[in-house]
């Protein structure tokens, strides 16, 4: 069984067992959270749940690490007019085992 979740304005295809980097969430290490939006569930051997019965589902997670993804450089420039930019950016996630989905 797997499911479609969207949680900080990404999508997920997440399955019990699996390890997901989602945007940050509040928790500490440890806690148990209950992922966003569920938009769809593919049962094993079952009918494709989606719309108001996906919304019903839940997909149970249990935090396992909160960090930060490698640094990506941004490099801006103008051509003849002297103008040079560059900064980095990293982005904050948290790690998640996905624990259970209760279709």
């Amino acid at each position: 069984m797997h499911a479609i979740v969207e949680t900080g304005g990404k999508q997920f295809r997440v399955a019990p067992g699996d390890v997901v980097r989602v945007p940050k969430l509040a928790g500490e290490v440890g806690a148990e959270v209950a992922l966003g939006k569920v938009l769809a569930v593919f049962p094993d051997g079952g009918d494709l749940l989606t719309g108001e019965k996906a919304q019903a589902a839940r997909v149970n997670a249990t935090i396992s690490a909160h960090d930060r993804d490698e640094k990506i450089l941004v490099f801006k420039f103008k051509r003849k007019k002297q103008y040079k930019r560059t900064y980095g950016h990293r982005q904050d996630f948290t790690e998640v085992r996905i624990r259970d989905i209760v279709a």
